[in-house]
């Protein structure tokens, strides 16, 4: 077997036993690195130190010392999540050489545990696409078709992992900005339940649809990555309290087939599916009536409000987090004879065409005569999505949808529609508006390119929804 088909907790099994050395393991995606990354584009950068990290691991291990459970396991993380001594660019001009002066909760969490961070990934600049084509960096390739998008934003982490350039990945999704490219290139990757991994040090697109998130080509990755990020954190006020799972020890010691109750809605599988999509997803619910769960149609009436609802919530809060970008405090800088023309050209300058109009999309959102007529409906809006699904989670474990409409497209195709674009995240802005976890879940091809199924809990039921995608995982054939 070669390195990256043992999952995290052999890996720290085998350095744990003397049979491999960490440096090895980094070594060996550090070549997988050199050897794809290239053409696929999925880091901006990689971190200098990892290696020599790597070998003071095996000094350590050579003078009989103890090391943390996950030693030498490199991760990749998304550049919008700072790790201290490294730059976090967010894939823009504006902050082209800033280098993070603090690690986020997230990273202090990982690196307590022995975790590596091998290289920071690709995304759409300030997270702000569905396709990672708005990087000032280029575009990521997807692994199964160079020719085809990741899917965005976190698309650098999704093809990372995919391409098996890094044992797993985190990434931020906002409105399916993990489980989409997680979808397009074959991986799992879960948004958690709002609130159950800290966001310090997560740069803020819209804080109260943002949630970080691990990628992986496994479930035991996910629970274990879920885990060690997950919990309540004094620097972050929205993060929860609840207690934090061993969602890798629930998965392998509850392994007894549950009789899980599963709604379909009915508003997720009608017109704007691809039939090419549509095929493998009608073969998976037929898996799952094969194992006699209960699966029923159900409603979510308020969807066809989710799009709108999420853009303006997004836009206005992201009007109003990108105002820290001025040329004055972070990043790059353009002059001008005064200060509000310095502010004018570095904005203007360094900020591309997606930010600008998110950006304008949110402050006009929230003008003076415009707030009640867009921003309160659409919280308005976001309340009723949540009631909708409160309704369906009386009576059922899990809903399923699709997590993208289409197939992967080719790159530059929806360039020039933002509309288009947009409506690449209609089956998963949802759970960000509810602030509910969802995991995408591989299940198959079509022409070659992955699809993948969404599978959404209600509020902390992560440990249960891991267990069902470990059960696919392990008993779905495609």
């Amino acid at each position: 077997m070669k390195i990256e088909d043992f999952s995290i907790f052999e890996l720290s099994y085998l350095v744990k036993k003397r049979q491999i050395r960490p440096s090895a393991i980094v070594e060996h995606y550090l070549k997988n690195i050199e050897d794809k990354n290239d053409e696929l584009n999925a880091f901006i950068s990689i971190n200098e130190k990892v290696l020599d990290e790597a070998k003071e691991l095996d000094a350590r291990l050579d003078r009989g010392e103890e090391l943390p459970v996950y030693a030498g396991i490199p991760l990749a993380i998304k550049d919008n999540i700072n790790i201290e001594g490294m730059e976090t660019t967010c894939a823009s001009e504006i902050l082209r050489g800033y280098e993070a002066t603090y690690d986020a909760t997230v990273i202090k969490k990982l690196r307590e545990k022995g975790f590596l961070f091998i290289g920071k990934t690709n995304l759409d600049e300030f997270a702000m696409g569905s396709s990672t084509e708005f990087s000032a960096f280029g575009p990521s390739r997807n692994p199964y078709n160079p020719e085809y998008v990741t899917g965005g934003s976190s698309g650098g982490s999704a093809a990372a992992v995919a391409a098996k350039m890094a044992q797993a990945a985190l990434g931020s999704d906002t409105g399916g900005s993990i489980r989409l490219p997680a979808s397009f290139c074959g991986v799992y990757g879960l948004k958690p339940t709002y609130g159950r991994v800290s966001r310090f040090g997560l740069v803020a697109y819209a804080s109260s649809l943002d949630q970080i998130g691990p990628l992986a080509r496994n479930v035991e990755d996910i629970a274990i990555l879920l885990s060690v990020i997950a919990g309540w954190d004094s620097k972050d006020s929205t993060t929860s309290n609840m207690p934090v799972s061993d969602y890798f020890e629930y998965v392998f010691e509850n392994r007894k087939k549950e009789e899980y109750r599963i709604a379909l809605p009915k508003e997720y599988w009608g017109e704007g599916l691809d039939e090419k999509v549509r095929e493998p997803l009608e073969e998976f619910i037929g898996f799952l009536k094969m194992n006699r769960f209960k699966v029923e149609r159900v409603s979510l009436p308020h969807t066809r409000y989710a799009i709108p609802a999420y853009y303006i919530i997004a836009t206005a809060e992201a009007s109003s987090n990108l105002g820290r970008f001025d040329g004055v405090r972070y990043g790059r800088r353009k002059t001008g004879r005064n200060f509000r023309e310095m502010i004018e050209n570095t904005r203007g300058e360094f900020f591309g065409e997606e930010v600008k109009r998110r950006i304008l999309l949110g402050t006009f959102a929230l003008s003076t005569g415009y707030y009640e007529d867009y921003y309160l409906k659409a919280q308005k809006a976001r309340t009723l999505i949540i009631n909708d699904f409160r309704n369906v989670f009386h009576e059922f474990d899990f809903v399923i949808a699709p997590t993208s409409p289409t197939l992967p497209f080719k790159i530059g195709e929806k360039m020039d529609d933002p509309l288009k674009m947009y409506l690449s995240d209609i089956y998963t802005v949802s759970p960000n508006l509810a602030g509910l976890p969802a995991i995408n879940i591989p299940v198959g091809t079509s022409d070659g390119l992955p699809v993948g199924i969404q599978l959404i809990g209600n509020y902390f039921s992560e440990n249960r929804m891991l267990k069902f995608a470990y059960f696919v995982e392990k008993e779905y054939r495609r």
